[in-house]
C-alpha cells in the first residue's frame, strides 16, 4: 500500500499515516459536507418533539431562551476544545484518540467500548423509533397507539438501510448528510416563518413575551435540569471530530465548521422556540407531546387552511411537520452511523477492537466492516429496547 502523497489535508489515496501506524481514508469532506455534519447531527428530534422541557423547569419563556442561548454557547466552547484537541492529536475517533494518547491504553479501552456497546447503539435505536413514529402516522390516521410490530419494522429498515449505504460508499453517505441538513433547515425555517406570518397578522401570544421573566424559578436544580434538556437538542456538535482524518484541510476547516453550523443551529433553535411561544398559548405548550406537530395543528397562516377546520394540520400541507421529523432523524441516525463507523475503525486499528474492523474497500471508499460492527451492535440494542431478540 502506497502512503498518500497529499499533504496538510491534501487528496490522495488511502495510504499509510507517517510512521506506518495505519491506514487511512482519503480526505473527502470538504468544509460544507462538514457544516452539514454537525448540524445534521445537532438537529434531530429533540426540538420538534418536546423542547418545551426547557421552560417547564426555567418557569418563564425569557428565561427558557436564555437557556437555550446558553446551551448553545457551551456547546460552542465544547466543539472549540474539541478543534484544538484535534489540532494536537490529528486523528479520527474524537474522545477515544484523546484518552488514547493523553491516559493511555487502559481508559481508551473502556472508553471504547461503553461507546461501541452502549451510548451509541442505544442513541441510535432511540432516534430509529422516534423515525419510525413518525413515518407510520400517515398510515394510521387518529391512531394515538401505533402497532408495535410495525414500529420495530420500520426502525429496523431504518437501521439496515443506513448500514448498507454506509458499507455501499462514503461519498454518498455524506451526499445523504448534506441533502438531510439542508431539508432540516428548511424545515426550522418553515416553522420560523410561520410565527412570523402570525406576529404580521396580529394573531400571535405576544402576551406572552410582556412579562417574559415572571416566575422564573431560583433553584440550581431546576435550571441545572432546564440546561440537560437543552444541551440533549445539541447533541452531535463533536460529530466531525470523528471524521477528521477524512476532511480535506483539517486545522482549518474544523474551526470553521464549527464557527458556522453551532451559531446557524443555536440561531434558529431560538427563532423556532419563539414562533412556538408566539402561535401556541403557555397551556398548550406545557401539555404538549410533540411542540412541532401542536404548531401545526394551531398555524393557519396558508391561503390552503382557510377552508379548513381550526383544528387541522396545516390544511392541505398537512404532511411538512411529520416529514421534517423523518428527516431530522433519519439524518441524525446516518451522521451517528458515519461517525460510530470510524470509532471503530480507529479503535481497532489501536488493537483495542477485532483487526477486521480496519478492513478498507478501495472500490467503494468505505469502512465497511465497521459499519457492520455497529449496525449489529445496534440491532442488539433495539431489541433489548423494544423486548425483541437479535437474530444471531
Amino acid at each position: 500500500m502506497e502512503r498518500s502523497q497529499e499533504r496538510n489535508g491534501g487528496e490522495g489515496v488511502a495510504g499509510r499515516e507517517p510512521g506506518g501506524e495505519g491506514l487511512r481514508l482519503r480526505r473527502e469532506i470538504g468544509l460544507w459536507s462538514a457544516v452539514s455534519l454537525m448540524a445534521g447531527c445537532m438537529i434531530g428530534s429533540g426540538v420538534f418533539m418536546s423542547p418545551q422541557g426547557v421552560l417547564v423547569y426555567m418557569g418563564s419563556p425569557g428565561a427558557s431562551l436564555v437557556v437555550w442561548a446558553g446551551c448553545g454557547l457551551l456547546a460552542m466552547m465544547g466543539a472549540l476544545c474539541y478543534a484544538e484537541l484535534s489540532a494536537l492529536v490529528p486523528k479520527s475517533g474524537g474522545e477515544y484518540a484523546y484518552i488514547l494518547q493523553i491516559f493511555g491504553s487502559l481508559p481508551a479501552f473502556l472508553v471504547i467500548y461503553t461507546f461501541v456497546l452502549l451510548v451509541r447503539p442505544a442513541a441510535i435505536a432511540a432516534v430509529s423509533l422516534s423515525f419510525a413514529e413518525y413515518a407510520v402516522t400517515p398510515f394510521y390516521p387518529g391512531c394515538s397507539l401505533m402497532p408495535q410490530a410495525v414500529l420495530k419494522g420500520v426502525a429496523a429498515s431504518c437501521i439496515l438501510l443506513l448500514m448498507l449505504v454506509n458499507c455501499w460508499s462514503s461519498r454518498l453517505a455524506t451526499m445523504l448528510v448534506n441533502v438531510c441538513a439542508v431539508a432540516k433547515v428548511f424545515s426550522l425555517l418553515v416553522i420560523v416563518v410561520g410565527g412570523a406570518v402570525v406576529l404580521g397578522q396580529g394573531r400571535g401570544h405576544t402576551e406572552t413575551f410582556l412579562l417574559a421573566f415572571h416566575n422564573t424559578t431560583q433553584q440550581a436544580g431546576r435550571i441545572g435540569m432546564a440546561f440537560y434538556q437543552g444541551m440533549w437538542s445539541f447533541d452531535g456538535w463533536n460529530n466531525v471530530n470523528y471524521v477528521v482524518e477524512e476532511l480535506k484541510n483539517p486545522k482549518q476547516n474544523l474551526v470553521w465548521a464549527v464557527m458556522i453550523a453551532i451559531p446557524l443551529v443555536t440561531s434558529l433553535y431560538l427563532l423556532v422556540n419563539i414562533s412556538y411561544l408566539l402561535v401556541l398559548s403557555p397551556n398548550e405548550i406545557l401539555s404538549s407531546d410533540a411542540m412541532a406537530v401542536s404548531w401545526g395543528l394551531l398555524l393557519e397562516f396558508l391561503p390552503l387552511t382557510l377552508c379548513c377546520p381550526r383544528n387541522q394540520v396545516l390544511g392541505a400541507w398537512a404532511w411538512l411537520v411529520p416529514l421534517a421529523v423523518v428527516l431530522s432523524t433519519f439524518g441524525s441516525a446516518n451522521g451517528m452511523f458515519f461517525g460510530g463507523s470510524r470509532v471503530c475503525y480507529v479503535a481497532a486499528r489501536e488493537g483495542h477492537m477485532v483487526l477486521g474492523v480496519t478492513i478498507l474497500d478501495h472500490t467503494v471508499e468505505s469502512v465497511g466492516d465497521g459499519d457492520v460492527c455497529v449496525g449489529q451492535t445496534v440491532w442488539g440494542q433495539r431489541g433489548r429496547a423494544t423486548g425483541a431478540e437479535p437474530s444471531w
